[in-house]
């Protein structure tokens, strides 16, 4: 079988996260994913550590936990874009290129010639994907876009929190994968326009507009009540029960989502609620959470989690644990969907263990062909592949400085 995007080439300028999710996911559908990285320390998150991955003496290597999750299925250039002959470079590899993927300041490539006018120009093939903070244009646009920043001004902190406490960032950076994933969905729909048309475009991602996006409900909320939700917690502003609680060794979610399974679970647990009217329906529950809660919470603490979630799903109630990390991996169901993958990496002695692609396609399936490469790995395979560049020529670039 053969990948999805069997014989597209990205030439992929990004780094940190938002871009190389996007990247890696093009890659793992089977495109050649060329990532273009600075001389010397490469892409900044290869630093961002501990941890980071231990080589065969059991010492920290230069690759990062963070660096990592997400750029296997890449090929590590390094070429050094202030240098003359490094932009020449960029330029011979786009022609051999479906798409470049940048995550610089607005207007940060012009001075290398590399904005999307002149790619546009002189490659008017290629789909330009570009991911900023806040887009291409707006009163902000030359600011720096960092993901804490984007939730904070796109509505995603100000929801998530305890009631009454302080705004609260999600536990990862959030926005970078959200805006991650719309660019690969982006640029997916740009080369199928390009299929139909032979024209590139540019493709503007900024991570406040989707963090804005990615409110759904909540951002309609307002637009139709004019009225700004509020912080619920683990906690639902419009159903009742749909939350966490704690059990006698942990927490349970339960989400019940409509007047059925709450009567399932009032027989579950031999209570007279749905046949009250302050529970009966969900609006009525909505209204009077704060006297139903209570008692459910004292119900749930007697049993452990393991038994409560038995017994709901014997019972047809949506429910689940809240499992940490390990918890996580070791539950049968990942393990069924091969959501842990293990690559050879030069680096270490044995594979290393990433996390799989939740993508499953039936004729095309993702491929897993290579951990995520050294700060330029393939610097000279690349130059002699795609552009024919013998080894003499490609000394006299590394004595120049423009690659390494």
């Amino acid at each position: 079988m053969t990948g999805a995007l069997d014989r597209i080439r990205v030439l992929d300028l990004s780094r940190v996260l938002a871009g190389p999710v996007c990247t890696q996911i093009l890659g793992d559908l089977g495109a050649d994913i060329v990532k273009i990285e600075k001389p010397g320390a490469g892409d900044d998150t290869r630093a961002w550590g501990p941890p980071f991955l231990k080589d065969a003496q059991g010492n920290d290597t230069a690759e990062s936990a963070y660096y990592l999750s997400a750029n296997r299925n890449k090929r590590s250039a390094a070429i050094d874009l202030a240098a003359p002959e490094g932009r020449d470079l960029i330029h011979r590899l786009l022609a051999q290129s479906d798409v470049l993927i940048e995550n610089f300041k607005t207007g940060g490539l012009k001075k290398y010639g590399l904005d999307f006018d002149e790619v546009h120009k002189r490659h008017p093939q290629i789909v330009y994907c570009s991911i900023t903070g806040f887009g291409q244009n707006g009163p902000l646009s030359s600011e720096p876009g960092y993901d804490f920043v984007a939730q904070a001004m796109g509505g995603l902190m100000a929801s998530t929190g305890e009631p009454g406490g302080e705004p609260m960032k999600a536990g990862v950076a959030l926005s970078d994968v959200m805006t991650g994933l719309y660019a690969a969905i982006g640029i997916l729909a740009a080369l199928h326009h390009r299929r139909e048309t032979g024209k590139g475009q540019h493709v503007d991602l900024a991570l406040l507009d989707v963090t804005l996006t990615g409110m759904t409900n909540l951002a309609q909320y307002y637009l139709t009540s004019g009225v700004s939700a509020q912080r619920y917690g683990n906690t639902h502003s419009a159903i009742v029960p749909y939350q966490a609680f704690a059990t006698s060794d942990g927490h349970v979610v339960i989400a019940v989502g409509n007047d059925t399974q709450f009567r399932r679970l009032c027989a579950l647990l031999k209570t007279n609620w749905a046949d009250d009217s302050r529970f009966a329906v969900n609006a009525a529950r909505v209204k009077h959470r704060a006297a139903l809660i209570p008692e459910l919470s004292r119900l749930i603490a007697a049993r452990t989690t393991g038994e409560w979630v038995d017994l709901f799903r014997a019972a047809d109630i949506p429910a689940g644990p809240v499992n940490t990390m390990d918890q996580v991996f070791a539950t049968e169901q990942v393990r069924e969907r091969e959501m842990q993958i293990a690559l050879p990496h030069p680096l270490s002695p044995a594979p290393i263990h990433l996390v799989g692609s939740p993508l499953k396609m039936s004729e095309t399936p993702v491929s897993y062909r290579a951990a995520p490469p050294i700060a330029g790995q393939h610097t000279a395979e690349i130059l002699k592949e795609l552009l024919g560049l013998d080894t003499s020529a490609i000394n006299a670039l590394k004595a120049s400085g423009a690659i390494a």
